[in-house]
């Protein structure tokens, strides 16, 4: 039987308009990567996936490429998104042991690789880099993210507490997320709701490498829209208990407004009116925006259009120019 020509291990990393950090992430990941070859890992691959880029960032990854041979690009057609991105990379990647996927803003530490896979090795499918210290985060990132997280809890969601993207998945777990139909994956609940044998490992966030954050506030709005409504149905049960809430009001005023007329104790006025009709339209309104975020994503889902379409891929230009 032949060897199987696949690395052990693959990492992800996707890269929107990272030109300004990738030369200092390569210069911190090779290191690590080459240690863990030399001390037994049997092979990896670094597998990019230029989300779109529009920098210089596809020029760097080329000449990167001519200097690390276990270098992989794969170039998306549109900037798809960070989830995309990522879902991209786990479809493409290799690894016959696993994939660890974290990005390219070294806010993740390379050097905490060694770690996940000796976590891995004793037997988990799934390890997570857990923020222990997010103290050079501003005051704002840190209470939404706590809070995020606080909620996905409380709407019976399994996530990881202060775990990102920065994650190894074993091939077995790799296997089974690729095989779920959903499109608008949430890797960060996707893979705890699976229940892999699971462990953790802290460590301090570190500041950005170089460069700007890419997820600025509404776009950290529009992926907890995608994780909540695509892991829990409780807003959808939630929206129940606001309609059978106000309906219990709606008869307590009639009851009330009854018990008015027959004693003639009513007395004209637009307040009480005001504030009723207020408060059950902002119900309303609430619980048909619930119920719109759900019907989004049937008819995205309905539709069954691509998350992301592959430019190209490094691998195989290689394969062709070797045949």
């Amino acid at each position: 039987m032949s060897p199987d020509p696949r690395p052990a291990l693959s990492v992800v990393v996707p890269a929107f308009d990272e030109a300004e950090v990738l030369p200092v992430f390569a210069a911190r990941l090779r290191p690590v990567l080459d240690g863990l070859a030399a001390s037994g890992l049997e092979g990896y691959e670094v597998l990019v996936v230029d989300d779109g880029s529009t920098d210089a960032t596809p020029v760097l990854l080329a000449r990167l490429r001519r200097q690390w041979p276990q270098l992989r690009v794969v170039r998306l057609r549109t900037n798809s998104g960070h989830q995309a991105a990522l879902s991209a990379g786990l479809a493409r990647a290799r690894g016959r042991d696993g994939v660890v996927t974290m990005d390219a803003d070294l806010q993740d530490p390379p050097e905490l690789l060694p770690r996940l896979l000796e976590a891995a090795a004793a037997g988990h499918d799934v390890v997570y880099a857990v923020r222990e210290d997010r103290s050079v985060d501003s005051v704002l990132k840190r209470v939404t993210a706590a809070g995020f997280y606080r909620l996905v809890r409380t709407l019976g969601g399994r996530a990881r507490e202060q775990a990102g993207d920065f994650r190894f998945t074993s091939r077995v777990v790799v296997d089974t997320v690729l095989g779920l139909p959903e499109a608008h994956r949430v890797l960060r609940l996707v893979v705890p709701e699976l229940g892999f044998a699971s462990a953790t490992v802290g460590y301090a966030r570190q500041a950005r490498g170089a460069g700007r954050t890419k997820y600025p506030l509404t776009r950290m709005l529009r992926l907890s829209l995608d994780a909540i409504t695509g892991s829990s149905t409780a807003p959808l049960r939630l929206a129940t208990f606001f309609g059978l809430g106000g309906a219990l009001l709606t008869s307590l005023l009639l009851l009330y407004a009854l018990v008015s007329f027959t004693f003639g104790q009513t007395v004209p006025g637009w307040t009480s009116t005001l504030a009723v009709v207020a408060g059950v339209g902002t119900l309303q309104l609430l619980c048909l925006g619930v119920l719109g975020e759900y019907v989004g994503r049937l008819y995205v889902q309905a539709q069954n259009r691509p998350t992301y379409l592959v430019a190209s891929d490094s691998l195989e230009e290689r394969d062709q120019t070797r045949t």
